[in-house]
């Protein structure tokens, strides 16, 4: 927001950010946004976190002719709504091409696995990437040796823990999000197990990085503060100010982490949509987006595809040495970094 109204805002106008905490629940969310429409009278929305959220904000934003711009939703084929735009760039069908390239990389890695446990969450977003990690692992040979799906908001991992190392996998698919890969990883080495390869979806990027238990694990990720992805000027003014801020807020992990940059690739979609439509007006501003390709810090995004997805442009990455570093593909690479494999 600071840079935005240091250039001058939107319009002439210096842009006032008005935030409600929908408190991860998709009714409130839609209560929320249809305040933020009506009472607040606010000329632009930017979307909330997570698939459920968003669903119930974009419901909002099509009842009333508004643009969305939203950076977490996972399942692309229920976004309907045409005037919806995502920065979270993981492709019309990430069930298919993400896993792909998990499979991908280890298979080129000179060790790829023969045998997979698929253990998941039921978190919607992240159970539609595990099952279909699953028909993929399928279709490529794998053997599954086990599939477990926990509740959102399990806390007793201990049996999950005990039944992967019964299985024997040669790589351990695990659709966590936030703290549950941690949670989930503890009560293996409390057995004594550490698994040959693990994956996970959507990990607390910080916790697992500065676990001793999280090293060599595989996730997701769209940014990380390191080249090529800094070598944009932007992108390496941002992860400058973020690693200030952080540092300052006496945060136990000050690197930008993935979520951050989607948020800001958000607003820098929001900002070049009014600039390139010279207008507020919510359909010049979806129209200019479905036209044209937007900079961002994660590169160049084009909104032209099945429910305005563009291209997967997920990347590996994998916890080295106490740091996340992309492995693949070869092309994003931290500069030295190669897959590790146990």
């Amino acid at each position: 927001m600071e840079q935005l109204n240091k250039r001058g805002g939107l319009m002439g106008r210096q842009v006032q950010w008005i935030v409600k905490d929908d408190q991860s629940k998709p009714d409130l969310a839609r209560t929320l946004y249809e305040q933020l429409v009506t009472s607040d009278k606010v000329d632009l929305l930017m979307g909330p976190y997570a698939t459920g959220a968003i669903l119930s904000a974009m419901g909002v934003a099509q009842r009333y002719n508004k643009v969305l711009v939203h950076h977490t939703f996972g399942i692309p084929s229920l976004a309907k709504y045409d005037m919806q735009f995502p920065a979270w760039s993981l492709g019309p069908n990430p069930q298919v091409t993400v896993s792909n390239s998990l499979f991908d990389m280890l298979a080129a890695s000179g060790k790829p696995p023969k045998t997979i446990a698929i253990v998941t969450s039921k978190f919607p977003s992240i159970h539609f990437m595990s099952l279909g990690g699953r028909e993929i692992a399928k279709k490529r040979g794998l053997n599954e040796v086990l599939f477990l799906e926990w509740d959102f908001g399990n806390r007793d991992f201990g049996p999950i823990a005990a039944r992967v190392k019964d299985a024997k996998p040669d790589l351990v698919w695990i659709g966590d999000i936030g703290l549950e890969g941690n949670m989930l990883l503890d009560a293996m080495k409390k057995i004594d197990y550490v698994p040959p390869i693990h994956f996970h979806l959507y990990p607390a990027p910080g916790p697992m990085t500065k676990s001793p238990e999280g090293d060599k694990a595989l996730s997701l990720t769209i940014f990380e503060e390191h080249p090529p992805f800094t070598n944009h000027g932007v992108a390496a003014e941002f992860v400058k100010i973020f690693n200030e801020r952080a540092k300052a807020a006496n945060l136990p992990d000050t690197t930008v982490e993935v979520q951050a940059a989607a948020s800001y690739s958000a607003w820098q979609i929001l900002e070049a949509g009014v600039r390139g439509a010279n207008s507020l007006d919510d359909k010049k501003i979806a129209e200019f987006l479905r036209k044209n390709r937007i900079d961002t810090i994660r590169g160049r995004l084009r909104f032209d595809g099945p429910g305005n997805f563009g291209d997967d442009l997920m990347k590996i990455k994998q916890v080295q040495g106490g740091a996340r570093k992309v492995v693949y593909p070869e092309s994003f690479a931290a500069p030295g970094a190669k897959l590790q494999v146990r």
